[in-house]
């Protein structure tokens, strides 16, 4: 019914437009040059106007409906039993929704069955409120919209607005977002260094021990535990191995691709390169952990170095395969976007290709290729799955990439997954990611500034 709804508000709304177009035609006495603007953008703004009052009351009725019946639900559920309360109550709510609609319950008894009976009348009447109402509106917005074409009628402008508002509120939601991260975390993070450390940040930053649920069983997270050294240079030692891959083979194979290949070459090998991008990470974590690694183990072995299992070096070798499409593909870009005059130029100074590449086209394309490889440090500081599976959570102060460490990543993921409630291990599972957060920020700062001296010598 509510898809049936969405389709109504379509529907009135395309009926809109060819009625807007028609009116303004004939309000024009079939000279359209008389009016303000032509007959599509009066079709367009009625159009836009209709579906988005329209889509506006179905998001409105839909969230009040499902808060009204949420409670009309516990309200009956306190009547029929008061005494159920807390994540009893939940689950019994959570099993009579599931019974109306026909899923799988942990139980079936009077109680639940008369809760589903009450769930199905109330969220009948929400639909069909839904759905009256949305495409009630949206006719009452069509029909309004209407008495406004005339010759006069400023529509392309009232439709230009309204989408310069729409794009406007897309832009403000990503901002928007970003700042609520940033208060979580922040909020979060204040909260541990308080309560938990009393303010000895040190002891967070440069403590070299990290075992901060080591102590939980007691009721209290020792200070003197939740050193992130370890994991700050686990994360450096894979960030490091995997740059070390990506970077020089992906630039190398941006300019060989952008400069050197033929076009038959290129056609084929660029695509395949891309390829990796599209390969989910859990793979690669999966790659690492049954290929990788235990090859690396065999390997060192042969030549009589010991070798983990779970170490940096698989980690970062395929984070940075992971990761080489990206310098690549975004090298390759710049490049290609290196004007040909700066090339030309060189050659009638009589620099051959490769000089021309070194000294013309690689310094031209330089902050682009920055970008590039802050975005593939900022991927390999933030990527989780491939290190959750090919690294151990051994948070070891080592800085031999042949030995087990561990990553932020890895210990956020297993604070919030593990065993320990939630707001025990949010504290520091919310400080790593701020530290994470503040760390990749510094990043963008400096590529900036790398950027603007660059771009304002080459412009």
């Amino acid at each position: 019914m509510l898809t049936l709804a969405l389709f109504g508000i379509l529907g009135i709304g395309t009926v809109g437009y060819l009625a807007a177009r028609q009116r303004a035609v004939s309000a024009s006495g079939g000279a359209t040059a008389i009016l303000h603007s032509r007959p599509g953008y009066h079709g367009l703004y009625v159009l836009t106007v209709t579906v988005l009052v329209g889509l506006g009351a179905f998001v409105l009725i839909n969230a009040i409906g499902a808060w009204y019946v949420g409670s009309a639900l516990r309200e009956a559920l306190a009547e029929l039993d008061p005494t159920i309360a807390g994540l009893q109550a939940a689950t019994v709510l959570s099993d009579a929704r599931a019974l109306a609609v026909g899923g799988v319950t942990s139980a079936v008894d009077p109680l639940r069955t008369t809760l589903s009976e009450t769930f199905s009348s109330l969220e009948a009447t929400r639909i069909w409120a839904v759905t009256i109402v949305s495409v009630g509106a949206a006719l009452a917005a069509m029909l309004r919209s209407l008495r406004r074409v005339s010759t006069g009628f400023r529509a392309r402008n009232k439709a230009e607005t309204i989408f310069r508002t729409i794009l406007w509120s897309t832009a403000a939601v990503a901002v928007v977002t970003t700042v609520m991260i940033f208060l979580a975390l922040i909020g979060e993070t204040l909260n541990f260094f308080t309560g938990v450390l009393d303010w000895r940040i040190d002891k967070f930053l440069f403590g070299l021990t990290w075992s901060p649920l080591s102590g939980v069983h007691t009721g209290e997270m020792s200070a003197d535990k939740v050193g992130a050294v370890p994991l700050f240079l686990g994360t450096l030692m894979i960030t490091v191995i995997a740059m070390l891959v990506a970077i020089p083979i992906g630039l190398f194979a941006a300019i060989y691709l952008s400069e050197f290949a033929t076009p038959r070459i290129r056609s084929w090998a660029k695509p395949m390169l891309e390829i990796l991008a599209g390969i989910p990470t859990v793979v690669y974590g999966f790659f690492a952990a049954t290929t990788v690694a235990p090859f690396m183990v065999g390997f060192g072995a042969s030549l009589g170095i010991p070798v983990e299992a779970e170490s940096a070096l698989a980690a970062g070798v395929v984070m940075g395969i992971m990761i080489i499409p990206f310098i690549s593909s975004l090298s390759d870009d710049v490049i290609n976007a290196v004007p040909q005059s700066l090339r030309d130029g060189s050659y009638g100074l009589g620099a051959t290709k490769a000089e021309t590449v070194m000294k013309v086209v690689l310094p031209a394309a330089l902050p682009g290729i920055v970008s590039a490889g802050l975005l593939g440090i900022s991927r390999a500081v933030g990527e989780t799955m491939i290190v959750v599976m090919a690294v151990g959570q051994s948070a070891n102060l080592t800085f031999n990439p042949l030995d087990k460490v561990t990553t932020v990543t890895v210990q956020i993921t297993m604070l919030i997954l593990g065993d320990t409630e939630a707001e025990t291990a949010a504290g520091p599972a919310y400080a790593l990611g701020f530290a994470l957060f503040a760390a990749t920020l510094s990043l963008n700062l400096v590529a900036l500034r790398v950027v603007r001296k660059y771009r304002q010598k080459y412009d």
